[in-house]
């Protein structure tokens, strides 16, 4: 942090944030967009969605639901353990957790999957937020990949499902290098939204933006975010690294160190959550700057959450079910990111 902050940006510092109110919200957002989306399917349509196994690491076993219109209203199918390879299928508490949620068992409404047919749009959208949540352990709407076809089957538009991607944005098209020095008509936020797509090969329009406005990015177990701050212009590009972390002098002497090694930015502890932070001055801004922030704060947010939980425990941000690892090794990598 410069130390020329107003003291009302001390107010807005990203550690004030409830990281699990951060992503519960995101789960709402999503399940509100998908029983506004249910409603709009024409007949014969079917909207899928999937956890996407390239960022989750579930190789071959695609988790997804597929919901059609008919003229009887809405029917929705969930994968079922006939269709996941060995390794990956529900064990007796998960099949369990899907006909609690409401889901018919395979063999009812189709012999390989979970069916379900007869409820109204927002119950079904909880159902399916549930299923992809807490049974398919999508840990946030983030991982999800979606689309929607018509019933010859070309392509359907349908809104944005919050955080969640739309199949186009995978592998999609990657706005040039030209947008962004072309951009200086644009504001500050505006500007920041196509350094970042271009970084993420995607559309500036289809960032995954939640509802601080932060835009998100995956970097393996962690999630990097960078927000942008009007007054003064400044671009925060921070991680919140490790969370339900016991705070110790250990702690606090190893952020220290790394944090002295570090060129910009800093490691702290707060609440519980040891956050990573790099800043990019708005004021001339320079999209190189930003750039390079990031592909900083992505390469070490990585990099140091799976370091620091080897030592310390606590969770990584998509580590479900961490719990305290052994120590690291006397290997130091960190310097190839600073």
């Amino acid at each position: 942090m410069t130390p020329d902050l107003p003291e009302a940006g001390l107010l807005d510092e990203p550690t004030t944030a409830d990281l699990g109110a951060k992503v519960a919200e995101a789960w709402r957002e999503f399940a509100k967009a998908v029983g506004a989306v249910l409603p709009e399917l024409p007949a014969g349509a079917h909207l899928d969605i999937t956890l996407d196994p390239t960022a989750s690491g579930t190789g071959n076993a695609v988790f997804g639901v597929s919901v059609e219109q008919d003229e009887s209203g809405l029917a929705a199918l969930a994968v079922g353990n006939a269709s996941l390879p060995e390794g990956y299928r529900l064990d007796r508490a998960a099949v369990g957790a899907m006909v609690a949620l409401g889901w018919s068992p395979p063999g009812v409404m189709a012999a390989e999957s979970f069916g379900v047919t007869g409820v109204d749009n927002d119950q079904l959208a909880k159902m399916i937020t549930r299923t992809l949540r807490d049974v398919y352990g999508a840990p946030h709407p983030a991982f999800l990949v979606y689309a929607a076809r018509a019933a010859d089957d070309e392509p359907l538009e349908v809104a944005q499902l919050a955080l969640a991607r739309h199949e186009s944005t995978v592998n999609g098209g990657v706005p040039s290098l030209g947008d962004i020095a072309d951009s200086s008509g644009l504001d500050l936020a505006e500007r920041v939204r196509i350094v970042v797509a271009t970084l993420t090969k995607t559309d500036p329009e289809k960032l995954q933006v939640d509802g601080d406005g932060d835009i998100g990015i995956r970097a393996g177990s962690a999630m990097v975010f960078v927000r942008v701050r009007d007054n003064p212009p400044l671009i925060d590009v921070f991680s919140p690294v490790l969370t339900e972390i016991e705070p110790s002098e250990k702690l606090f002497v190893k952020l220290s160190e790394l944090t002295n090694r570090m060129p910009i930015g800093r490691l702290y502890c707060t609440s519980g959550t040891v956050w990573a932070s790099v800043p990019v001055f708005g004021r001339d801004f320079q999209a190189t700057h930003l750039s390079l922030a990031i592909q900083v704060m992505t390469g070490l947010a990585d990099e140091l959450d799976d370091r620091l939980h080897g030592e310390f425990g606590g969770k990584r941000f998509f580590g479900e079910g961490d719990t305290p690892g052994k120590a690291p090794s006397t290997e130091e990598r960190i310097g190839q990111y600073l």
